[in-house]
C-alpha cells in the first residue's frame, strides 16, 4: 500500500482545492429551504464549483450519476439528487462535496437541520458532528489509524449511537480516494502509524439506531436497516508534527439551522 505524503506547493494546492469545495458547500448551505429539491442542490454545486475553477469530482466516478451526494434522514450516504426529492421541514440533510482544482482533490460534508426539527434529528446531527471532531483530536505524527476510529466509536456509543462500518475516510491528493482507508471503528494503537504529510478524509457515519446498513436497487443509494436517522460530518485534513490541520475549515462558521 503506497501512500503519499505532501509538502510545499503540493499542500497548497491541497488547500486550495480543500477551500473551493468548503466553499460550495457553504453556498449550497446558503440556498436550502423546505421546498428545494436535491436536483437543485445538485446544480447549484455544478455552477459553484465551476465559478472556482474547479470540476465536481464526483460527476461520473465509478459512474455516479451526479456532481453531489444529498443523503436525507434515513439515507446513510450517496444518495442521488432527483427533481423529484423535495426538502421538507423537520428533515435533516447530508451534502457531500468534493472538488478538482489543479488536479487535487478536497472532500466535505455537514448535515443541516431543515427548520424545526425532532429532538431526536438533533441529537444525532450533533453526535455525528461530535464524532468527526473526536476523531480530528488525536491526529498527529505518530499516531495509529486505530486511534481516530476508538476515539469515534468510543463517543457515539456513549451516546447511545451506533458507527456505521462498511464506510470509511481515505487518503486523498491526486485522485479522490487514495490508501490509506480510515475505519470510523476501531482498537487504539492498531493500524498503520500516521505520518507528517499524509493527507486524509475523517466523515464518521452514525446512526440513531442499529449500524446495519442495506443499498437500494439503483446500486448508489445506502440507507439504514432499521429506518433510524443518520447523520454525518466530513473534512479533509492534513498530517502535522504536532496535530493536523484541517483543509476544509470553512472560511466562517458554518450554520447547520436552515431557518425556515
Amino acid at each position: 500500500m503506497s501512500i503519499s505524503l505532501f509538502k510545499g506547493a503540493e499542500v497548497e494546492r491541497l488547500r486550495r482545492a480543500s477551500q473551493a469545495a468548503a466553499g460550495t458547500l457553504a453556498f449550497v448551505a446558503s440556498k436550502l429551504a423546505p421546498g428545494v429539491t436535491t436536483a437543485d442542490i445538485d446544480q447549484w454545486v455544478r455552477e459553484d464549483t465551476a465559478r472556482r475553477g474547479g470540476k465536481p469530482s464526483q460527476l461520473g466516478y465509478h459512474g455516479y450519476p451526479a456532481t453531489v451526494c444529498t443523503s436525507r434522514n434515513h439515507v446513510v450516504c450517496h444518495g442521488i439528487p432527483s427533481p423529484d426529492e423535495r426538502l421538507a421541514r423537520g428533515d435533516i440533510l447530508n451534502v457531500d462535496v468534493t472538488t478538482c482544482l489543479d488536479g487535487y482533490h478536497g472532500d466535505t460534508s455537514a448535515t443541516f437541520l431543515i427548520g424545526e426539527v425532532s429532538k431526536e434529528a438533533r441529537r444525532i446531527v450533533d453526535v455525528a458532528r461530535r464524532c468527526r471532531d473526536a476523531g480530528i483530536a488525536v491526529v498527529r505524527h505518530g499516531a495509529r489509524l486505530g486511534d481516530i476510529g476508538a476515539a469515534i466509536e468510543e463517543l457515539a456509543k456513549k451516546e447511545g449511537c451506533s458507527v456505521v462500518e462498511e464506510f470509511g475516510g481515505h487518503g486523498i491528493g491526486h485522485q479522490m480516494h487514495t490508501p490509506p482507508t480510515v475505519p470510523h471503528t476501531g482498537k487504539r494503537g492498531s493500524g498503520i502509524k500516521l505520518r507528517s504529510g499524509m493527507v486524509l478524509t475523517i466523515e464518521p457515519m452514525v446512526n440513531l439506531g442499529r449500524p446495519g446498513i442495506r443499498l437500494l436497487p439503483d446500486g448508489w443509494t445506502v440507507v439504514t436497516e432499521d429506518g433510524s436517522l443518520s447523520a454525518q460530518f466530513e473534512h479533509t485534513i492534513l498530517v502535522t508534527p504536532g496535530g493536523c490541520e484541517i483543509l476544509t475549515q470553512p472560511e466562517s462558521v458554518l450554520s447547520l439551522e436552515i431557518a425556515c
